[in-house]
């Protein structure tokens, strides 16, 4: 009797063959909708750019080539119109960082510890008199602006610092106090309850706890108040002749009048003013959207 012989099999004879597309990733198809969404976006977000690149653009520019290529980039680049710019500038952006500055501290001040007592502490009239501090948002600024005038005239504070700065507080701190009110009401009150079993008091709680778990509502209010007082115009306008207590958008309108005709200066002016505001907001950001959405420090998943 013969000896069987063993025949290979080959793996492709036991496993059925299968479509070579069935092979190949998946690869995901655009339906048309989401293409239009996305043009739409992009047109968008170039639409919001085109300001800031035709600025920078024109700050680079003589008189010269801005009136011979009005939408279009020319060499040479004329760095040397920042130099001019900042000379001009230079002082009007010393007063805004000391406003901004001293307006960012009062408003965090003023409004930490309100909205700490608002959210944490009962007393009588608690609600009625929050009510009313958020019945004030609802007034506009313009209706104000004669009777601050006349306040700030009889305080013979008129071509002063504190003209800036005082009522720059009283406006934000409005906003400021509801934010901050709001976030304190979201702290866990355990932690507030194992501070005072340990011996600790109102200023302990508010310096130790209160404090280092607010600092995302901390940098949206510090946020809120740079643009604010980067941006104001119309009251430093009315309140200062003195041309070194002016702030940018004040200086810049009078830098404006004396070169009507020097574009490329008052363009890198332009740029140099909205540099602090992008540094800020770089530097604020994750601060700012946690402070937006109510998170409390290590509780985002």
């Amino acid at each position: 009797m013969s000896a069987a012989t063993s025949v290979p099999v080959r793996t492709t004879d036991l496993v059925p063959d299968q479509p070579a597309a069935e092979h190949q990733e998946a690869t995901p198809r655009r339906r048309p909708g989401q293409l239009l969404v996305v043009l739409a976006l992009s047109v968008l977000v170039l639409a919001g750019l085109f300001p800031y690149l035709f600025m920078i653009m024109t700050s680079l520019k003589s008189n010269e080539q801005f009136t011979a290529s009005y939408w279009m980039p020319s060499w040479p680049l004329e760095f040397g119109n920042y130099a001019v710019a900042w000379q001009q500038i230079q002082p009007y952006f010393v007063t805004s960082v000391v406003v901004a500055t001293l307006s960012i501290v009062g408003t965090i001040a003023l409004a930490s510890v309100s909205g700490f007592l608002f959210a944490r502490y009962s007393f009588y009239g608690r609600n009625f008199l929050f009510g009313m501090i958020a019945a004030l948002m609802m007034v506009p600024n313009i209706s104000s602006l004669i009777p601050l005038f006349v306040l700030m005239r009889d305080l013979h504070l008129l071509n002063t610092l504190p003209v800036l700065v005082l009522p720059q507080i009283a406006g934000s701190v409005v906003l400021a106090t509801i934010l901050m009110r709001t976030f304190v009401q979201q702290i866990p009150q355990e932690l507030f309850d194992a501070a005072q079993v340990d011996g600790a008091g109102g200023f302990r709680l508010f310096v130790s706890i209160m404090l280092p778990l607010s600092l995302p509502v901390i940098g949206t209010v510090a946020l809120f108040t740079v643009i604010s007082v980067w941006g104001e115009f119309f009251w430093p306008l009315l309140v200062i002749t003195d041309d070194s207590l002016r702030t940018i958008p004040v200086g810049l309108s009078f830098f404006q009048g004396q070169n009507a005709t020097n574009w490329g200066p008052l363009f890198a002016g332009y740029t140099l003013a909205s540099v602090p505001l992008l540094l800020v907001f770089t530097f604020l950001s994750k601060w700012f959207l946690a402070g937006v959405q109510g998170g409390l420090p290590g509780t985002g998943k």
